[in-house]
Parts: structure tokens; C-alpha cells; sequence
């Protein structure tokens, strides 16, 4: 491959500062949100003793889960020596960080108390999966970081694999504890299994990817660069084996489920009786966020770039559904505290829980979206993270043979 040249995105015009000002107000509006939440209570939101994680946990989630999927990229150029993908990996580390921190950002401001995050970063309870998770946040910057100067710098170039390969293993660290999140929580029913460590993983793979290429498709267009057919077929080829793959981690888990006598309520809670998450699982993560993604990347349809956008926007809709009916659906079936007992009492107990989105609720999330492109778009106009050219000719020296053979 030839020796690639990075510019900077020159954001002169119009339509660039009209966008970044449009970030910024997504931004300033999920922080007005939360102080909205902050200054009223959390008796303005959804939430309640029932389900006490709402939906800015949902984009929370996503996020952070979909920015150790953004860093795959570049870990096939590194670790796995894919040369084609290496002219991508600069990006792949920025959008990595870019979309942990707007997960992060809406994560401590949906604490109710966020200046209590300063007891989290000072008292360590290592008994707890949520202390884990702190370190391993604050490392997933500080090794990205590390990652994305090897790659800056000329004379640290040759440490790139290294530090690609920390990086590989630390997200893989990462998502693998924010499954245990769910996975260890035993007192209920629709998490307590091991196997959300690694349907998580999997999950990071297809919504990062669908992002990373949004991303990509929309600063080349913008920024006037060519991207080749080549690098195309093979991001969107990999995404349909990520959304197959996560397809499959879904399917075995409630295959799971339902061969546990205990959970088979929960099973026909979420899969039958579920009302609103009933249908955000079938439609929105199965169909949606699964099925139809997979007809657009694995037919001819997809030759159509503006397709191959479609289905990325629908697993980006289908992982936000799929997160929705996991954190939210979860908390609202009822915990069985004395199993095999009929309980009633004032507070609700064996009831459903009864929640619905408020409007600051869903600001706050945006905001956090905001946050995640705003830095991106920021960034790429500070320093060089995009090639001056993904054409074909640039990137793969075979692209004539490849395209003979397709």
C-alpha cells in the first residue's frame, strides 16, 4: 500500500459551522435537561422505584458500548495486520473516545447526585462491578490516547502494534464488565447470565461499526474525498457478519432462558406479554435492527451507497431498541423477592412497573449523542485523522483484480 497522506478537514465553510453550531445546541440542550432533572428532582422523569435506570441510561449504554465497537477498525489494522484498514484507524481511535465520552457524560448526569462521582474516583469498593467499570473507563482514554499517539507520531510508529494490541484487549475488558453490570445482577430475572459478557461484545461490534461508517461516509462526502468501492464492500460486508453474529448471541440467550423453568415467566414477559417492549424487541431490535439490515448488506441493494446508510442507521435504531427492552424492560418485570409466593403489599410488589420516557429524559440522551459528534467533528478540523483519499487506487494495489472477480 502507498504511503497515506492525512489533512486535516479544512471547516472553512458555511455548512461546517452551521453543524458544529448544531451540535452545540444538541449539547447545551441535554445539559439544560439535566439541570432541569437536577434542580426538580427525579420525580420530573419517568423513573421510579421500579425502574430506576431510564432512558439516558439507555443512550448511556449504547454509547459506551458502541465506542469499544468504533475502535475495531482500527484494531484489524494493528493487531491483525489488515493493511486496508490502516488508512482508517486514526478515526477509528477518535470516534472511540468521542462516543465513551458522551456515554460518560450522560451516565454522571443521570446520577441524580453527579458530584458524587468524586466518592466513586476516591473510595474503591473492589466487590463492586460498578467500580470496576471506573477503571476501566478512565484506562479505555488513557490507552487510546497512548494508541492514537503512536499513530500521530512518526518516530512512534513502530509501537503501533503494541499498543493496538493493549487497546484490543482493554475494550474487550471494558464491555465484557459493562455486561457484567447486567450479567451480575441476580436479583433479577431478565439479567443474572453469563452470557451477557459476551453478547455485549458482539453487540459493541455492530453498533460501533454502524456508527464508524456513518461517520466515515458523511466527512468524506462533506470534505470532498474520494472513498473507494473497496473500502466500502469490505465495512459493510463486516457489518452484516457483526448483526448476523449478534443475532445469533440474542437468539441462544433466550434459547437460555426459556430452558430455565425459573425464567420463563420473564421469557413470556419479554417475548409475549411485555406491551411496549414486547414490540421494541420484536420489531425494533429483531426486525429492524436485525433482519432488514441484514436483506439491505447481503443483497444487491447494496451497492447503493445510500442503502448501505439506511442499514447502518436501522442497527444504530435496533441497538438503541435492543438496549431499551434489556435495561429498562428488565427493571420493569418484577423482582421475585420470595419466589413461589404470592406477595401483595403498597409498594407494588409482583406488579409491573410502570414507566414512560419524559421528555428531559430523552434530551439528556441526545445531548449525549451531541456530545460524541461534536468532539469528532471538532477534532477532525484540529488534527489530521482523515486520509486525503480512500479511492480505491490508494488504498488496495489489487483493487483492479478484486473488482474483476466481484
Amino acid at each position: 500500500m502507498a504511503h497515506v497522506t492525512y489533512l486535516k478537514m479544512e471547516g472553512r465553510s458555511l455548512g461546517f459551522w452551521a453543524l458544529l453550531a448544531l451540535l452545540a445546541g444538541i449539547v447545551a440542550v441535554g445539559l439544560a435537561a439535566a439541570l432541569y432533572m437536577e434542580h426538580n428532582g427525579h420525580w420530573v422523569t419517568g423513573m421510579n422505584n421500579q425502574v430506576i435506570w431510564g432512558t439516558p441510561h439507555v443512550f448511556a449504554v449504547f454509547l459506551i458500548v458502541a465506542a469499544s465497537g468504533a475502535l475495531n477498525v482500527a484494531s484489524i489494522a494493528s493487531v491483525f495486520n489488515r493493511q486496508l484498514y490502516k488508512p482508517l484507524s486514526r478515526l477509528s481511535g477518535l470516534l472511540a473516545v468521542s462516543l465513551l465520552a458522551g456515554g460518560l457524560m450522560v451516565l454522571v448526569l443521570d446520577l441524580g447526585r453527579p458530584d458524587r462521582l468524586i466518592v466513586a474516583m476516591t473510595y474503591y469498593n473492589f466487590k463492586s462491578i460498578f467500580a470496576w467499570n471506573i477503571i476501566l473507563y478512565t484506562g479505555f482514554f488513557a490507552i487510546v490516547a497512548i494508541y492514537l499517539w503512536m499513530m500521530f507520531e512518526r518516530r512512534m510508529n513502530v509501537y503501533t502494534k503494541p499498543a493496538g494490541m493493549a487497546a484490543f484487549l482493554w475494550r474487550l475488558t471494558l464491555t465484557t464488565g459493562t455486561g457484567s453490570i447486567f450479567g451480575f445482577l441476580v436479583a433479577r430475572d431478565a439479567y443474572n447470565s453469563a452470557l451477557l459478557a459476551p453478547m455485549f461484545i458482539i453487540l459493541s461490534f455492530a453498533y460501533g461499526l454502524a456508527i464508524f461508517l456513518l461517520v466515515l461516509m458523511a466527512a468524506t462526502r462533506w470534505s470532498g474525498r474520494e472513498l473507494g468501492d473497496v473500502m466500502v464492500k469490505r465495512l459493510k460486508n463486516l457489518l452484516g457478519v457483526f448483526v448476523a453474529s449478534a443475532l445469533y448471541f440474542v437468539v441462544v440467550y433466550h434459547l437460555t432462558n426459556l430452558y430455565i423453568t425459573g425464567k420463563h415467566d420473564v421469557e413470556r414477559f419479554l417475548l409475549l406479554d411485555g406491551g411496549i417492549y414486547t414490540k421494541a424487541f420484536w420489531l425494533g431490535q429483531i426486525v429492524i435492527g436485525g433482519i432488514l439490515p441484514l436483506v439491505i448488506l447481503f443483497s444487491g441493494i447494496s451497492k447503493s451507497r445510500a442503502m448501505i446508510v439506511l442499514a447502518s442507521v436501522l442497527v444504530v435504531l435496533g441497538g438503541l431498541a435492543q438496549m431499551y427492552v434489556t435495561i429498562i424492560g428488565g427493571q420493569a418485570f418484577p423482582m421475585a423477592i420470595f419466589p413461589d409466593k404470592i406477595v401483595s403489599s403498597s409498594f407494588a410488589d409482583g406488579v409491573v412497573g410502570n414507566y414512560s420516557p419524559s421528555l428531559p429524559e430523552i434530551l439528556l440522551g441526545v445531548g449525549g449523542l451531541g456530545v460524541a459528534l461534536a468532539l469528532t467533528v471538532f477534532a477532525m478540523k484540529v488534527l489530521p485523522f482523515l486520509p486525503q483519499s480512500l479511492a480505491d487506487a490508494d488504498v488496495n494495489p489489487h483493487h483492479k483484480a478484486e473488482a474483476a472477480k466481484a
